[in-house]
């Protein structure tokens, strides 16, 4: 598994894939590449990321839990089987209203 990626041509489940780490954030790559990244996040209830931009849009898909993720100060509350894009270059953040499990998948553009 290069770049601590999953294991390629082995099936596997997200939600079974990363735990939860009390009062934390935890952080796996799927799959990391040049053209994008696919992660597995897990985060404690009251954790997050504070406001930031990324030259990439990015698809949150909810795993497990509840979030809240806010983009340009709009606040979505998402639950699992739940999913939104954050758009390039527009501030987003993300707090756990309850722990809860994503994925992340950013695409570059060329």
């Amino acid at each position: 598994m290069g770049n601590n990626e999953f294991e390629k041509g082995k099936k596997f489940s997200y939600a079974d894939s990363i735990a939860y780490a009390e009062k934390a954030v935890v952080s796996k790559h799927v799959l990391k590449k040049e053209t994008g990244n696919i992660s597995l996040m897990s985060f404690d209830k009251g954790e997050g990321l504070t406001e930031h931009t990324s030259p990439f849009d990015a698809v949150v898909q909810i795993v497990d839990g509840k979030a809240d993720i806010i983009i340009n100060g709009v606040s979505h509350i998402l639950e699992a089987g739940e999913t939104i894009i954050m758009p390039a270059n527009n501030p987003h953040a993300l707090k756990a209203i309850e722990r809860f499990k994503m994925v992340l998948t950013m695409i570059r553009s060329s």
